[in-house]
């Protein structure tokens, strides 16, 4: 574990337009051979939930501060994020594919969401009542509860059929397809996106090439 907390540094892309989406993007090239890892310690998982918006830096120090002093509970959280994001991963990515949730992904999730719900409370604000986690800056966790609230709201709307794969091999980021005529393909057009198109300008003048070769002969 590192010894403190990171400075803003935009270290994770939040492209998806949906928490949950975002939070199941925290792997690179993930139906590649070789996925890469970007919450490899809790660290990592809180400056995620900082640049998420999630916690603020202070926030995010008293909990790593927390963390010290209780290395197996550390160890138990991050397997929970990481699992819970695979589980997230695996539901909206059957979404996108029009394929039924596995019961041990759905089992996960609702698992997690019953924990979260715990720590929920309404609170009276001086224009009305609003949502409000209890607990929050000091719950190992608490990064979570946010993620699994918004991945539960997700799957329970009429949105849900917004929820997109990008068509960027191997990427396998999902994201939440607000286009007018849901016609979206990528998950960043600066990233896969222009890979696509410059894969298929390549492959245009390829295929030229071997036409004026053949006309040649």
């Amino acid at each position: 574990m590192r010894a403190t907390t990171s400075q803003p540094s935009n270290r994770y892309q939040f492209v998806a337009g949906n928490l949950s989406l975002d939070f199941a993007n925290t792997v690179d090239w993930r139906e590649s051979q070789q996925p890469v890892e970007l919450l490899p310690a809790y660290s990592d998982l809180l400056d995620w939930g900082r640049e998420a918006g999630l916690l603020d830096i202070s926030d995010a120090g008293r909990l790593l501060h927390i963390a010290g002093d209780e290395l197996d509970a550390v160890v138990a959280v991050h397997a929970r994020a990481v699992a819970v994001r695979e589980a997230i991963f695996r539901i909206f990515r059957g979404v996108a594919r029009q394929e039924p949730a596995t019961a041990d992904a759905l089992r996960l999730l609702n698992d997690e969401f019953a924990r979260a719900c715990q720590h929920r409370r309404i609170v009276a604000r001086p224009d009305g009542y609003t949502w409000e986690w209890a607990g929050q800056g000091a719950a190992l966790e608490q990064v979570l509860w946010d993620v699994v609230h918004s991945a539960a709201e997700l799957l329970t709307s009429d949105g849900l059929v917004r929820v997109r794969q990008c068509a960027g091999d191997p990427c396998g980021w999902l994201f939440f397809d607000t286009s007018r005529n849901r016609s979206r393909r990528w998950c960043n057009m600066d990233g896969c996106g222009n890979r696509a198109k410059a894969r298929r300008y390549y492959e245009r003048q390829r295929v030229r090439r071997d036409v004026q070769s053949s006309i040649r002969r």
